[in-house]
C-alpha cells in the first residue's frame, strides 16, 4: 500500500531550513536520565536524510506533561543523545519561539541541527493555537514542515496540526514507514492473522478489538483486560482488577464474532484458562498459579496462567502474522511478565512471521526484553495511542493535514 501524502523524497529541500516535528517523549529514570532512546534512534534516518540534503534542520518535540516551565522535562539531554546517534553536533536552544529561536537559526550554517525546548513548556501547543504556530513558523524561518513524531499524529495540536497552515508540510521516513507497516498489517496481512490484546481497559481498546473481530483469524486476549471478559463469561475473578460497565461492550463483540464465524467463538476470542495470582501487585509477591474457578477472595490476577502461555505459544507458533498489543500481566514486576516474556521469545524466535508490536507500554517491555533494540521483531511501533487509533482505521489529523501524494 502506497502512502497516500507527500513525503521528504517528494519535495526539493536542499539546502532549505527545514522544520522537523520529532516525537522525543522517551521515558525517564528517577534521576532524569533516558532509560529508552527508541523514539530517539527512530528520528536518525530522516534527519540523516536532510544533512544529506545539506538542509538546515530545526527539531522540535515535547517531553512529558509540564505545566509551564520545568527544568526536569527540558529536551536539553535529548539532545546531547541526538547527537551521540547522529555523530553530529546538535545545538540546543532553550526556548521554541521568539527572537531567541529565530538568532540560533539566522546563524547557523547550512547543515546544522538545532534541537529547541519543549513545545509543551507552552499551553498554546496542545491548544492547538494558531498564534504560537506562526509563531513557530516565524521563528525558524521554515521553507518546508516535516512531520516524523509519529506518536503524536493522532492530536490535533499546534505542532501536528496548526503548523500545518503556514509551512508547506511533509511526512518523514519514520511517519511513513509506521503509517504503511501498520496499514498493510491490517489491510492485507499474511494469513493467519493473530490479534494479542492485553493492557487494563476494555474501553481504551473497543474500536480496535472491534475491527479485529472482522479481520483477525483469531484475538488473543490477557492483561487485566481478560478479567473483565472473565466475569462477563460468569467467572469469579476474587480481588483482581475488573472494568465495570462494559456489559454492553461485550455483548457487541461477541454478537460480532457470532455472526462471522461457524466454529467455537472460544477458539476464535481465546481467553485464559488458568491466572497467576498474588494478593497485591508489589514487589516480592510470589507467584501462584490458579485455574479459573479457584480464586480466592482476595487473590488478584496480575499473569496469564502457565496452562494459558503454552496456548499463547501453540497459537502464535501457527501465525504468518502477530498484532500485538497490551502486555499479557503486570509486566512491570518479573513474576508477573512471564506470558508477556513467552509471547516475546515466541515472535523473536520465528522472524520469518511478520511481529507488529504496538507502541506505549507493550513497545517499552519488549525493548528492555530484547536487549537488541527492538531488532527481534518486524516493527516496533513509536506510537502507543497513535497505533491504536490506525489499527482501528480512524484518521490521524497530524497525517491528514500533510500535502497529498501525487496521484
Amino acid at each position: 500500500m502506497a502512502f497516500f501524502k507527500r513525503t521528504i523524497k517528494d519535495v526539493p529541500l536542499d539546502r532549505k531550513t527545514v522544520l522537523v516535528r520529532a516525537d522525543y517523549n522517551v521515558p525517564l529514570s528517577k534521576t532524569g536520565a533516558i532509560s529508552d532512546d527508541l523514539r530517539i534512534r527512530a528520528s536518525v534516518p530522516t534527519i540523516e536524510y536532510l544533512l544529506k540534503h545539506h538542509c538546515k534542520v530545526v527539531i522540535m518535540s515535547h517531553l512529558g506533561r509540564p505545566e509551564g516551565r520545568d527544568a526536569s522535562l527540558s529536551l536539553k539531554p535529548i539532545a546531547k543523545r541526538l547527537g551521540e546517534l547522529l555523530d553530529h553536533k546538535v545545538d540546543f536552544v532553550d526556548d521554541c519561539i521568539g527572537d531567541k529561536v529565530a538568532r540560533a537559526v539566522k546563524k547557523a550554517p547550512q547543515g546544522s541541527v538545532i534541537l529547541l525546548e519543549n513545545l509543551r513548556f507552552y499551553s498554546e501547543e496542545e491548544a492547538n493555537d494558531e498564534d504560537f504556530a506562526k509563531n513557530i513558523a516565524t521563528s525558524t524561518a521554515a521553507r518546508y514542515f516535516v512531520q516524523d513524531g509519529f506518536g503524536v499524529v493522532h492530536r490535533a495540536h499546534a505542532s501536528t496540526d496548526a503548523i500545518t497552515h503556514y509551512i508547506p508540510s511533509v511526512a518523514g521516513l519514520l511517519l511513513e514507514k509506521e503509517y504503511v507497516t501498520i496499514t498493510n498489517a491490517m489491510g492485507k496481512p499474511k494469513r493467519p492473522l493473530v490479534a494479542v490484546m492485553g493492557g487494563a481497559k476494555v474501553s481504551d481498546k473497543i474500536t480496535v478489538i472491534e475491527r479485529f473481530v472482522d479481520i483477525a483469524d483469531k484475538i488473543i486476549i490477557g492483561g487485566a483486560m481478560a478479567n473483565t471478559f472473565l466475569q462477563y463469561k460468569g467467572h469469579h475473578m476474587g480481588a483482581s482488577m475488573v472494568e465495570e460497565g462494559q456489559e454492553k461492550v461485550l455483548d457487541g463483540i461477541y454478537t460480532a464474532a457470532h455472526k462471522k464465524l461457524d466454529t467455537s467463538i472460544e477458539d476464535f476470542i481465546v481467553l485464559p484458562t488458568d491466572v497467576a495470582v498474588a494478593h497485591e501487585a508489589v514487589e516480592g509477591q510470589k507467584r501462584r498459579n490458579v485455574k479459573l474457578g479457584n480464586l480466592a477472595k482476595d487473590d488478584k490476577a496480575l499473569d496469564i496462567g502457565d496452562d494459558s502461555i503454552e496456548r499463547v505459544a501453540e497459537e502464535v507458533a501457527q501465525a504468518e502474522t502477530v498484532i500485538w498489543n497490551g502486555t499479557l500481566g503486570y509486566a512491570e514486576l518479573p513474576e508477573f511478565a512471564h506470558g508477556s516474556a513467552r509471547l516475546a521469545l515466541e515472535l523473536a524466535a520465528r522472524p520469518e512471521t511478520t511481529s507488529i508490536i504496538g507502541g506505549g507500554d507493550t513497545a517499552d517491555f519488549v525493548l528492555k526484553w530484547d536487549g537488541h533494540g527492538g531488532e527481534s521483531f518486524t516493527h516496533v511501533s513509536t506510537g502507543g495511542g497513535a497505533s491504536l487509533e490506525l489499527m482501528a482505521g480512524k484518521k490521524l489529523p497530524g497525517v491528514e493535514s500533510l500535502l497529498d501524494a501525487p496521484r
